[in-house]
């Protein structure tokens, strides 16, 4: 695989990887104990880190680039083992 091929795959397991773990950690402004705001939603975040929501996002979709990675050059898991039609 040319690294090329390789990043563009990245990429695209990291912008994934950000709607998996924006959700975690996230306080809403009732649990925050913070004052509401007239019309503010109820389940709205206290704050917003986009340093950690960075920093989670690059450590997951890196453990998960690793895996399609190994999985890649050893072949663990084949086109061949997934098609059940044949």
């Amino acid at each position: 695989m040319k690294w090329q091929s390789a990043l563009a795959i990245y990429v695209l397991f990291w912008s994934l990887c950000v709607f998996f773990v924006l959700p975690f950690g996230v306080k809403t402004s009732q649990e925050a104990g913070v004052e509401m705001v007239p019309g503010q939603a109820d389940s709205a975040p206290a704050s917003f880190s986009l340093a950690k929501v960075a920093i989670r996002t690059t450590i997951v979709s890196t453990i998960l680039f690793a895996i399609f990675l190994l999985n890649y050059i050893f072949g663990w898991v084949t086109t061949e083992m997934l098609d059940w039609a044949h």
